[in-house]
């Protein structure tokens, strides 16, 4: 299902309506997810200017024709240099007080932007547009549940194949051709793979290291599928495990299980992670070393985030992880994670992979 151009004007328009809370008469983007958000358009380079009554798109020649494809309803300029660009549409449009992604431009870029205008025309945004992209509507739900369908289906291609032996290099290249395989545009980030010791590194990178039996193998894998990312984790374990493996396991999976039950609207993100952390104890809550989860969508990390120091609120139509894991240093790493759609009183569940404890002998 292509991505529709319907949704964009009631995204623009949602975005005026905060224009007079922030005293801005317009609002620039840098961001290119946010301008593919807003516009539709999906090039490596532009600036989408907003004012009260008129949507701009600003591009170099590269992109002039592409920009016309897929944009509608919005006015293209073409710009030689982007700063000089930006300031000629200032200029022509006679802006007054300009909100911009602070989060998204270097120091630079700020300094040379703010050379060519006077003290108090830019205005920094932050938490006004935090959760521009958190509520998902129905085609990005449905790309979405596509991305997951063929990550999953990828995973559970790939258990059948993978055994002992093999590294966690040819296990995520496999991953790889499986998906590609299977419709996906490209990776949504770099596949970890890691193996026994180096599964105690939450963020691992797949190396040379051979899969050996008494192995946990965490495998976190995500596509994007027209632009939409999917994000799930698996722990598969090989040959005949200890007593404390199995019981860290079926502690994590408690922790994912409680998490997922807790995942309704209006519930805060920080208490979600308290459930996970609670179940965990002081016993083992120091060997989780991040957050519960966070939001999905055209990128694979935003908000909202679910950990202890967030102020976010879940909403329907959100589409957040959850992945606590525990991590032993020097021994091994266990980690579980699902992606799923937030609704009034439960949540949906939109990676497909069980997460039973899976054992390839």
């Amino acid at each position: 299902m292509p991505q529709t151009k319907k949704e964009l004007p009631d995204r623009i328009s949602r975005l005026r309506r905060k224009f007079s809370s922030c005293k801005i008469d317009s609002l620039i983007f840098f961001n290119m997810n946010n301008i593919r958000y807003l516009s539709g358009f999906t090039g490596s380079e532009g600036v989408l200017l907003i004012n009260s009554d008129e949507t701009n798109l600003l591009v170099d020649g590269r992109y002039i024709t592409q920009a016309g494809m897929e944009t509608d309803g919005l006015r293209i300029i073409e710009y030689k240099d982007k700063i000089e660009g930006i300031n000629q549409a200032i200029k022509k449009f006679k802006l007054k007080r300009i909100g911009f992604e602070a989060n998204s431009i270097t120091l630079g870029m700020y300094n040379q932007l703010t050379s060519h205008v006077r003290q108090g025309v830019l205005v920094a945004l932050n938490d006004e547009l935090k959760l521009l992209r958190a509520y998902k509507d129905k085609t990005e739900i449905a790309l979405m549940k596509k991305a997951a369908e063929i990550s999953s289906s990828s995973i559970r291609s790939l258990i059948g194949k993978i055994k002992t032996g093999f590294t966690e290099k040819e296990v995520a290249l496999e991953l790889e051709i499986e998906a590609r395989r299977a419709g996906a545009d490209e990776l949504a980030f770099g596949a970890i793979v890691a193996a026994g010791e180096n599964a105690a590194f939450p963020h691992a990178q797949p190396t040379d290291r051979k899969i050996k039996k008494g192995d946990f193998v965490v495998i976190d894998f995500g596509v994007k599928y027209q632009g939409y990312c999917s994000d799930e984790t698996c722990t598969i374990a090989f040959g005949k495990l200890t007593d404390r493996q199995k019981n860290a396991y079926q502690m994590v999976k408690n922790a994912h299980d409680q998490a997922l039950s807790c995942v309704k609207a209006n519930v805060s993100a920080a208490g979600i992670d308290r459930c996970v952390r609670s179940v965990f104890g002081e016993k083992y809550v120091r060997y989780f070393v991040h957050g519960t989860g966070h939001g999905v969508g055209l990128e694979v990390h935003e908000a909202p985030r679910l950990s202890s120091h967030s102020t976010d609120i879940l909403k329907p139509n959100m589409v957040v992880t959850i992945e606590p894991g525990l991590y032993i240093p020097g021994l091994w790493g266990i980690r579980i994670e699902d992606t799923v759609l937030v609704k009034k009183n439960s949540c949906e569940k939109i990676t497909k992979m069980d997460k039973e404890l899976i054992i390839i002998e």
